[in-house]
């Protein structure tokens, strides 16, 4: 059964929160500030999309995306993450729905890109790619990747909203 996907409701962010740290818990390559990103996106009012997926009621999945800057002055970027599901429902395609639900958004908030920092075996099934012209600096090339929605290019050094520098 596939689970219903919908923006996040303000109650919903102990129940994000919870997922978060669940779903990053036993990652390998994690600082475990994903719940503390998602909470300053939304305080700072930078979490311009923030979709949540339910199965029965019960929240088990959760897409943030933000803006994201370019150097070379590139607007209606945004970066995808964190995604995560609860790992009981991990490989049963929960993050394919909200990766699905997340594109789509996108498309109609007419952005032209966006760059996501991870596995490239499994963004790639949605068509991202890693992009030379765009640069997050101090990570290998092949894990940052870009996926264009729009007809403006974009190359430069990205910067992710504040918030993902924070630690707690």
């Amino acid at each position: 059964m596939p689970p219903t996907i919908r923006e996040e409701l303000a109650a919903d962010a102990p129940a994000i929160e919870a997922t978060t740290v669940a779903a990053f818990l036993d990652a390998a390559h994690t600082s475990h500030t994903e719940q503390h990103i998602v909470n300053a996106l939304r305080h700072s009012g930078a979490l311009t999309i923030s979709l949540v997926a339910e199965l029965d009621g019960v929240l088990v999945g959760h897409v943030a995306l933000s803006p994201v800057s370019i150097s070379d002055g590139s607007t209606h970027w945004f970066g995808l993450g964190p995604i995560s599901v609860l790992p009981a429902y991990q490989g049963h395609g929960v993050g394919s729905a909200l990766m699905a639900a997340a594109l789509l958004a996108l498309r109609q908030h007419t952005a032209q890109g966006c760059v996501v920092l991870g596995d490239p075996g499994y963004y790639g099934r949605f068509g991202f790619r890693a992009a030379p012209d765009l640069v997050l600096p101090g990570v290998p090339p092949e894990y940052f990747q870009a996926l264009h929605l729009g007809t403006a290019t974009a190359r430069g050094i990205v910067s992710y909203h504040p918030a993902f520098e924070v630690t707690s």
